[in-house]
């Protein structure tokens, strides 16, 4: 039953999207009004400011329609709007010079990605090294495969549960925990040799 529910839902983005890209403008706005709460949220997630999330979501719809063409209907849509959000609130950042406050957004701590707990430090040599260490993950995220970068972007930043992530990229919830796990995996893999140097700066710090 509850495979029928996820497919209808997909089924429906589709025809809408379908519609839209012979010109339908009004299946556009039901796909905005469908993901318009979800997608300023995710901008929130990033810019810290409601004003600016709504301006950065407002553009991510104008993107979307835009490159509605470009939509191969392989994923779902919501998963594809995801990302032109995520990139477009990262873009937004850069623009203004605010590197350092997307490291930190990227590095939001969760109670499954502890790795993300990184200690600020009280004196330069150990704020320095926290700011490698937020560098350094930062670049191991973006550098994952897109399905397991997807997956645990999902969860880490945008919060959702293992069930709805399941329902976004349409596939088995073994396979959201295994690619979330790998990630972590490989993230932990990329900053060991790191955190094994600076044993003084993480201690008492959450690993996982």
């Amino acid at each position: 039953m509850k495979a029928d529910k996820k497919k209808s839902n997909k089924d429906i983005d589709l025809i809408l999207v379908r519609r839209a890209k012979r010109g339908d403008y009004k299946a556009f706005d039901l796909l905005v009004l469908k993901y318009q709460s979800r997608i300023i949220g995710i901008a929130m997630k990033f810019v810290k400011d409601l004003q600016t999330a709504e301006d950065v979501a407002q553009e991510s719809f104008i993107k979307a329609y835009k490159s509605l063409d470009s939509f191969r209907e392989e994923s779902a849509f919501y998963t594809w709007l995801y990302r032109i959000t995520s990139n477009t609130a990262k873009n937004y950042l850069i623009s203004k010079k605010r590197k350092k406050e997307l490291l930190e957004t990227e590095v939001l701590s969760s109670e499954e990605m502890d790795i993300f707990d990184i200690p600020g430090g009280s004196s330069p040599e150990e704020i320095l090294e926290a700011n490698n260490l937020r560098e350094l993950i930062f670049e191991s995220l973006s550098n994952l495969p897109e399905d397991i970068r997807t997956a645990v972007s999902l969860r880490e930043f945008e919060g959702l549960s293992y069930e709805e992530i399941s329902e976004v990229l349409d596939c088995p919830i073994g396979t959201v925990r295994s690619r979330i796990f790998r990630g972590r995996e490989i993230i932990q893999e990329k900053i060991s040799p790191l955190l094994n140097s600076n044993v003084e700066l993480i201690k008492g710090s959450k690993r996982i």
